[in-house]
């Protein structure tokens, strides 16, 4: 049934727990996984003149992502690994990681998307958006949400 499973991971906690449901999955179904991890640019302008402003250094905040994208990924591929799943690591940059997420599966040929939701209401929902959301609105893949 799903013999191609997309996994975005970001690393989280709820992530890692949704890694092993998404082994048994492919196992079960004797498929295979891709996991991704999106990277979005520095979210800071630098300011000109003497603001007062301490801005973070960008290449230390894109060096410390892709590190953590590059550990999420790596957790995948271990416990691809241990569950005997075919499994390889993607970490992408994106502005829009849903966007991303998205071309990922139809270029791929992914049949299914796999992903963690930490379940936000009210106003962190509002405020934080929902990358799961996004895709649900944006694929017409079957979208399995995990919480």
């Amino acid at each position: 049934m799903f013999k191609h499973i997309l996994f975005p991971t970001d690393g989280s906690p709820l992530s890692e727990q949704a890694t092993a449901r998404v082994m048994e999955l492919a196992r079960v179904h004797g498929g295979r996984v891709t996991a991704i991890s999106v990277l979005q640019p520095f979210p800071f302008m630098t300011m000109s003149g003497d603001s007062g402003v301490v801005v973070p250094d960008a290449e230390v905040f894109e060096g410390q992502m892709a590190r953590a994208a590059q550990d999420a990924v790596g957790k995948v591929t271990a416990a691809a690994s241990a569950a005997g799943v075919p499994c390889e690591g993607i970490v992408a940059n994106s502005p829009s990681p849903y966007q991303e997420i998205v071309a990922a599966a139809g270029k791929l040929g992914c049949d299914a998307i796999v992903m963690a939701s930490h379940g936000r209401t009210g106003l962190n929902k509002l405020f934080l958006g929902s990358e799961t959301q996004k895709v649900l609105a944006h694929t017409e893949l079957p979208v399995l949400v995990l919480r």
